[in-house]
């Protein structure tokens, strides 16, 4: 017996952080112990390494020490506190995992999947959660909904240029047809009410078991 592992995706401006509250309180209240986190962060050791990949300054980060730095942190993260949670057969809610290393760091900017794949079956142990959900919008709607999120101060990522965003957007759209199964496209247009509806839809199975 183990929990359920969830986590949710998408590019910038998509509403992850209102969805994640919302299906924090959905799963809660169907009477699953929930442990909710993010990535990169979620351990004292996580936590430190995003604040190295998002506040670096000047050129920043390569893209390989960018990935070695997500993988890194990945690895903590699951060791930690994501498979104890699983053990303990709590519920695992996580806002991103490792199909955004493979959307952002494997295709937008061109790292390959079987090298972010490879460097996760090294550290996490080839982890995947039970059910990926990916909150889809148009890429001309997701950057206006995070200019206004961000107001000007979007973190290194965030602020890259809008072929890289767009790119990111295809990426997810991709992972979700090639694993129809595991990975759940979702429409993220409309009111928050009814994006949270079309979300649980996606986890009913997995909450009625």
């Amino acid at each position: 017996m183990r929990g359920c592992f969830i986590s949710v995706e998408g590019g910038e401006g998509v509403g992850k952080s209102t969805q994640m509250k919302a299906l924090a309180a959905a799963i809660t209240a169907a009477g699953k112990q929930l442990v909710v986190t993010r990535e990169p962060g979620g351990t004292p050791g996580a936590e430190t390494i995003r604040n190295l990949v998002l506040s670096a300054e000047g050129e920043g980060w390569t893209s390989h020490s960018e990935a070695l730095l997500f993988a890194a942190a990945r690895a903590d993260h699951v060791r930690r506190l994501i498979l104890p949670a699983l053990e303990q057969e709590k519920w695992v809610l996580c806002d991103r995992f490792i199909d955004s290393s493979r959307a952002y760091q494997g295709f937008a900017l061109g790292m390959g999947d079987a090298e972010i794949m490879a460097l996760h079956a090294f550290g996490s142990g080839g982890l995947l959660p039970d059910r990926t959900l990916v909150l889809d919008l148009p890429p001309d709607e997701a950057t206006r909904r995070a200019l206004v999120r961000d107001a000007g101060q979007s973190d290194r990522i965030g602020g890259r240029d809008n072929s890289f965003h767009m790119a990111v957007c295809a990426a997810f759209r991709q992972i979700s047809s090639q694993e129809p199964d595991r990975v759940r496209l979702v429409d993220a247009s409309g009111s928050a009410e009814i994006v949270t509806a079309r979300l649980l839809d996606q986890l009913q199975d997995l909450l009625d078991q």
